[in-house]
This record gives C-alpha cells, sequence and structure tokens, in this order.
C-alpha cells in the first residue's frame, strides 16, 4: 500500500490538468503492482445516463500514466510520459462511479524497461487497465503502450 502523500502527489497532477480536473479523477490506492482510480458518474455522464466512452477512455489511461509516474518515482527515476498507441473496448454501459485499474502487462519486464530508460534515456511499456461497474464486472478494457523520455529531476513534485 503507498503513503498518502505519494497518492496525493498524483492526486495533485491530475487536478493540475484541467480536463482532469473536471472528471474529478483521483487515484485511491497503489500496491506497487496496481494503481487504482476512482471518479463519479456525476461528472462523467452522457445523455444515457450512463459513463461517458470518453471519460471511460480517460481514467484507464490516466491509470496506466499514473502507474508509470508512481514505479518511475520509486525507481528514483523521473520521465516524460507520453501514450503511444492503445486500445480500448467497451464491453457494457457503466451506470456506477467510475472505479478503474492498471498494471504492467503480462508479457512486460519493468527492470529491464528501467535499465532501457538509464541507459538510452527511452524506453516503451505496455500497460493494461479496465474499468469496473458496481459489482465488479469488468465494462471497459484498455491495453496502451506508452514511451518514457528521460528527464531532468528539477520537478520538486518528485522527491
Amino acid at each position: 500500500m503507498t503513503d498518502f502523500d505519494t497518492l496525493n502527489t498524483l492526486n495533485g497532477y491530475f487536478q493540475a490538468m484541467p480536463p482532469v480536473a473536471a472528471t474529478g479523477i483521483r487515484a485511491r490506492d497503489f500496491d506497487g503492482e496496481t494503481l487504482r482510480l476512482f471518479a463519479p458518474l456525476a461528472a462523467n455522464v452522457n445523455d444515457k445516463g450512463c459513463a461517458f466512452g470518453g471519460s471511460l477512455a480517460s481514467l484507464m489511461t490516466l491509470a496506466g500514466w499514473g502507474w508509470l509516474m508512481l514505479n518511475l518515482r520509486e525507481a528514483g527515476l523521473v520521465a516524460e510520459i507520453y501514450v503511444a498507441d492503445s486500445q480500448i473496448r467497451y464491453l457494457a454501459p457503466l451506470y456506477d462511479d467510475l472505479i478503474g485499474d492498471a498494471r504492467l502487462a503480462p508479457d512486460q519486464d519493468w527492470p529491464t524497461i528501467l535499465r532501457c530508460l538509464r541507459e538510452r534515456q527511452r524506453a516503451r511499456a505496455a500497460l493494461q487497465a479496465q474499468t469496473f461497474d458496481g459489482r465488479g464486472a469488468v465494462v471497459a478494457t484498455l491495453s496502451a503502450r506508452f514511451a518514457l523520455i528521460a528527464a531532468p529531476t528539477a520537478d520538486p513534485r518528485v522527491a
């Protein structure tokens, strides 16, 4: 379980992005393997009364981005993180608050990604994310590749 300050730092990044702040996305839990995010349905509802697909995509993409931010921080590295590509599957409408999580894709090796970033100043990482309904059923999935580009540690939010 990650401490409150670490999640608060990630939430600070989310709040600094106006479109993300409008959705109410917040980091809820991070155990080193999985990052879980939350957003209220009321801020992400569409004309049908269910979650807007773009909000689901944002939640899952930010879960992957946040996972990388937190694990890079744990490794003592700072990098610019960009979404290179992603694929989303919408499986069912969501009439509940948005809860989603992300983790490194099973075929990825985190130490190898870190070594590549240290040696080449850039790396790629694949993550998987999903969003759940109130009963825990998966309603959407995302597979994404992120580009990591080494950056100086001038950001005061990274300790």
